[in-house]
């Protein structure tokens, strides 16, 4: 088998398209057509349904792009492994992180490693923990910095922060007045909570649960900054991340409800597929995560 067809064929796989895994190899689109065809041919089996908008692997696509997919993660692993020859003065390192890791705890860690080591070109990619942990399968990240994380015989994880959550409300409001408050007076509030299926309202409606209570949600939004948004209008109260509010907090747009009876926190993770070699960068912004 010809590892550049090999190559073209994991690029086209990968971005769905010819004309978008010519861009990514910079080569032209006709070139990108004749050598598929050219490995079609060699292995006696199409590997693509050609579609009016982009590519569909074929039962036989789908089984190369799996092999393909690990031998090219293996090859990236060995340049990483002989890049820590090097030291941190060259290097790359992929980080996937879901989006409070990603948003608001990340930007601050990752510009510390940047002005040590600039040198190492960094990517951040922010998706939910089921992304990220299959980029890590994939051989696509080189770390996973998650709220969650969904048991799988392939990945370590390992807890490196605790992230606490608090009760949000408008400054104003009649809660506030009332000192350190009861779990079971706040959920006479309504409550603007995160979207059915998120594990973040799952995991604060469990919290409350096992304590016999029910919270009341006023309104469902599908990320932090619109739930913030409506709780500074006065819709209802929120349970959020303390990493989320600083700026809020600051610019008193919201204001935390202390709770005497509630404290909930959450554990962050470290994710990484078991066996991979750690390159020196990762091993560096693991520490780094530390400090």
């Amino acid at each position: 088998m010809n590892i550049n067809h090999l190559a073209i064929f994991h690029a086209v796989a990968q971005e769905g398209g010819i004309g978008r895994g010519a861009e990514r190899l910079h080569i032209s689109q006709p070139a990108v057509s004749k050598q598929l065809q050219e490995l079609e041919r060699s292995l006696g089996t199409p590997l693509f349904d050609r579609l009016p908008r982009g590519v569909r692997l074929t039962g036989a696509g789908v089984i190369l792009a799996d092999y393909a997919r690990r031998l090219f993660a293996l090859e990236a692993e060995a340049e990483e492994a002989l890049a820590d020859l090097r030291g941190l003065e060259r290097g790359t390192l992929a980080v996937g992180a879901s989006m409070t890791i990603g948003s608001y705890l990340l930007p601050e860690v990752l510009a510390r490693f940047h002005r040590r080591y600039p040198g190492v070109a960094l990517s951040l990619e922010i998706a939910n923990t089921e992304d990220i942990q299959q980029r890590l399968l994939d051989g696509a990240l080189d770390l996973g910095l998650t709220e969650g994380f969904a048991e799988e015989a392939d990945l370590e994880a390992a807890v490196f922060a605790q992230d606490a959550m608090v009760v949000i409300a408008p400054p104003n409001h009649p809660i506030r007045a009332e000192g350190p408050v009861l779990a079971e007076r706040l959920c006479r509030e309504p409550f603007v909570v995160r979207e059915e299926g998120s594990g973040t309202r799952a995991v604060i409606a469990r919290a409350f649960a096992e304590r016999g209570l029910t919270i009341r949600p006023a309104m469902s939004l599908g990320n932090i900054e619109a739930i913030k948004r409506a709780v500074a209008a006065g819709v209802g109260l929120a349970v959020v991340s303390s990493l989320t509010i600083a700026l809020e907090l600051e610019t008193h747009r919201v204001a935390v409800v202390p709770v005497s009876d509630f404290a909930f926190t959450r554990p962050l993770h470290l994710l990484t597929r078991r066996g991979r070699h750690q390159s020196r960068a990762a091993k560096a912004l693991v520490a780094e995560l530390s400090t």
